[in-house]
């Protein structure tokens, strides 16, 4: 048996605004962006670059009970882990381009991480490992 993981999604309040953060600061590129008109929604997937099988599906939220858990989906833990393979060009890449870092770099005894927010507020983990 062969399983693995296709997409996490991602509870957002407005999809052009996600798109917009996640392939400009993050550097993501955008998979797919498709209307469902059954459902008169999105199907909006990202994904970071060199990623080719697992993807983010942005969901906008279509309750009030969704939208209260826009950018507190874990409760305030790091809820995603972004691997790259040079954390200093990617750190300083997005520091640059406006992300806000909440914890600074530090070595860990597995690698190199930092936690940063994205626009919702999310915590993410941008980790190289040894």
């Amino acid at each position: 048996m062969q399983q693995s993981l296709a997409h996490v999604a991602l509870v957002v309040r407005d999809y052009d605004e996600a798109i917009a953060f996640y392939t400009q600061k993050l550097n993501f590129r955008l998979v797919e962006d498709s209307y469902q008109p059954e459902q008169d929604k999105r199907w909006v997937t990202i994904a970071p670059p060199g990623t080719s099988t697992t993807s983010l599906l942005l969901a906008r939220a279509s309750t009030a009970e969704q939208a209260a858990f826009i950018g507190n989906q874990t409760g305030g833990r790091v809820f995603l882990f972004l691997q790259t393979d040079d954390f200093w060009r990617d750190y300083e890449r997005m520091r640059a381009a406006g992300v806000v870092f909440v914890r600074p770099p530090m070595e860990a005894p597995y690698g190199t991480v930092a936690v940063f927010e994205d626009l919702y507020g999310n915590r993410w983990d941008l980790l190289q490992y040894r």
